[in-house]
């Protein structure tokens, strides 16, 4: 008690004085021991400040498992594949959501754990972006905002930030009625009536309600099948729920699982019969279940699917190779450093299991 004494300096505050505490004092009941953090804890508290004091240690078990979803690190980023209902924000209780898991397990040999440049639904699954310095991540935050118009000196810079672009696969119900298009659709925010509860809609012109511009690129990926089309998405906006709102609202057909923004199309679409046609042959089109496959984890033909929206692919400039051109303000990058290293970097995360399911049942005839 003694050393533990000696070597912290415990101070307790009784009858409302602080002092310092001796080896044979006697506590009282209600009196508050104050123990303050060495230079090293307080280090470690910053690592983990993003997880909730009540669990600040991940176990070693969400340690490994956030580190082998990683798919790509340097001295800049790091890249994720993160997997469907895992938040990527965490709120309490919940402690095991990305930011904090990254910033516990995913330090690796730098002082502080990296940090989200952008975000993902917890329903929603592919990569997910993190910076690992202050720098990389000032720089991806301004490439990934709605307004990063302004152009650098560096020519290589400039170029690779207009090669920057992110890609969805959806699985939505229904078929938009043009093939590839462009979805302009403002957004607003809505409070439900229990006050807390925030809903993402598209704005109408004649609202006063303050909103957001909202641009997504789409494509149709193959014909409709089981009543569902595959689409490609590429948001041109980064706005919350964009592609959601999009898909349901904007093109009519919200994405298989979720809930939240097409509920009634849900119910009709599980109750309706459907008869689709086979493209090679005109005739009635009846989906084809590989034997021994279970289809009952969360696919197309389970009774509740899960959120069939997958950020697959990603393109983005090379932070580590321009972090020093940016920082120096040359003009160009290191003439080894342009030879060595690509000046856009390009991602493609695997589906995950749900997605996968449901992508074998129907890929017969995608194009």
């Amino acid at each position: 008690m003694h050393d533990f004494v000696h070597d912290f300096l415990i101070q307790v505050q009784m009858d409302g004085q602080m002092r310092k505490i001796r080896p044979n004092d006697v506590m009282k009941p209600g009196a508050r021991v104050y123990v303050p953090v060495s230079i090293a804890e307080t280090r470690i508290s910053k690592r983990y400040d993003a997880i909730p004091s009540g669990t600040l240690y991940p176990n070693a078990d969400e340690i490994k498992y956030l580190q082998r979803l990683v798919m790509y690190k340097d001295s800049a980023i790091i890249l994720l594949n993160k997997p469907p209902k895992l938040p990527v924000k965490g709120n309490l209780p919940i402690h095991n959501s990305m930011d904090g898991l990254a910033a516990a397990a995913l330090s690796y040999d730098y002082d502080e754990g990296p940090k989200l440049v952008h975000r993902l639904d917890r329903e929603s699954s592919g990569i997910l972006l993190l910076g690992r310095t202050k720098n990389s991540v000032s720089h991806l935050q301004w490439l990934f905002s709605n307004i990063n118009n302004a152009k650098s000196s560096c020519k290589a810079w400039n170029d690779a930030c207009e090669a920057t672009y992110q890609r969805y696969w959806a699985l939505v119900i229904g078929a938009p009625k043009e093939k590839e298009g462009i979805i302009h659709a403002p957004l607003s925010k809505v409070l439900m009536n229990d006050g807390k509860t925030e809903r993402v809609m598209l704005a109408h012109h004649s609202s006063i309600e303050p909103h957001q511009e909202a641009v997504t690129e789409y494509r149709v990926l193959g014909p409709k099948i089981n009543g569902c089309s595959w689409v490609e998405l590429r948001p041109l906006t980064y706005r919350k729920h964009q592609l959601r709102v999009h898909c349901a609202e904007a093109l009519g057909t919200p994405i298989v699982g979720d809930y939240k923004y097409g509920w009634f199309v849900h119910n009709r679409w599980k109750q309706m019969p459907r008869v689709d046609i086979e493209p090679s042959t005109g005739k009635p089109y009846k989906l084809r279940r590989p034997e021994g496959l279970d289809v009952q984890k969360g696919s197309v033909l389970s009774k509740v699917p899960l959120l069939h929206l997958h950020c697959r692919e990603l393109a983005l400039p090379n932070i580590a190779k321009f972090l020093h051109v940016l920082e120096k303000s040359s003009e160009e990058p290191h003439a080894s450093l342009s030879l060595l290293q690509h000046d856009v970097l390009r991602f493609v995360a695997a589906m995950p299991n749900h997605m996968r399911i449901s992508w074998n049942l129907m890929s017969s005839y995608l194009v």
